[in-house]
């Protein structure tokens, strides 16, 4: 995950009046403010934020966890599956019927428990990198405001604007000095349970958690 460009707010620069001559005479009138501009790699900012790999730690540790869930449950849908293969040819046209329904109730109740997981995992991955964005955003805005920048840009986003840049412009490590560690909370206890009308059950499904990126 990346930071977007920051535009934030219009620095104002005092431009000195032009030096009189022997003669006295009036100064002439200030020109426009001079423009100051920076950039950033967020990137590597993200990358060495203090808590980052903690927070990443956390999060892979809680996705392997759900993962195994996930794993459980296709397990458990596969072998009634197989079960059901094996008899099937014994059974009567109702038992027949009867059996394949509730397979497929299984599959509908496991596939609801798999999406349910996988937004949790999703919202889990959010908490935990927030807290880290929003101090980025904290010291990024106030270096700004400090040093009168007009804009600070983004050179570490995907869409690459910016193919050539004074290195003097770099503030990635001012901006990463300025970074303090972020704790990492612990997952809510309930944070794996279902929603109320939704049972957790040993089951499997087809479709498997992926962690967004980040």
């Amino acid at each position: 995950m990346s930071l977007r460009m920051f535009a934030v707010g219009l620095a104002f620069t005092l431009c000195s009046g032009a030096v009189g001559s022997a003669i006295a005479q009036s100064a002439p009138p200030a020109g426009p403010p001079s423009p100051k501009f920076a950039f950033i790699d967020s990137r590597v900012v993200i990358d060495r934020a203090p808590g980052r790999a903690a927070a990443a730690s956390t999060f892979q540790k809680e996705y392997e966890a759900a993962r195994v869930q996930i794993q459980r449950m296709q397990d458990t849908l596969q072998a009634m599956i197989s079960a059901y293969q094996k008899t099937q040819a014994t059974m009567t046209a109702v038992n027949k019927e009867l059996k394949e329904k509730e397979i497929q109730d299984k599959q509908n109740l496991f596939e609801t428990r798999a999406n349910i997981l996988d937004q949790q995992m999703q919202k889990r991955q959010q908490d935990l990198v927030q807290p880290i964005m929003a101090q980025v955003r904290q010291v990024l805005d106030a270096i700004r405001t400090e040093e009168n920048y007009t804009m600070i840009f983004d050179v570490g986003t995907q869409v690459g604007v910016i193919v050539a840049a004074d290195s003097s412009l770099n503030i990635t490590e001012k901006v990463i000095g300025r970074l303090k560690p972020v704790p990492v909370t612990a997952a809510r206890p309930d944070s794996t349970k279902s929603p109320a009308g939704v049972k957790p059950a040993p089951a499997g499904i087809t479709k498997p958690i992926k962690p967004s990126d980040e």
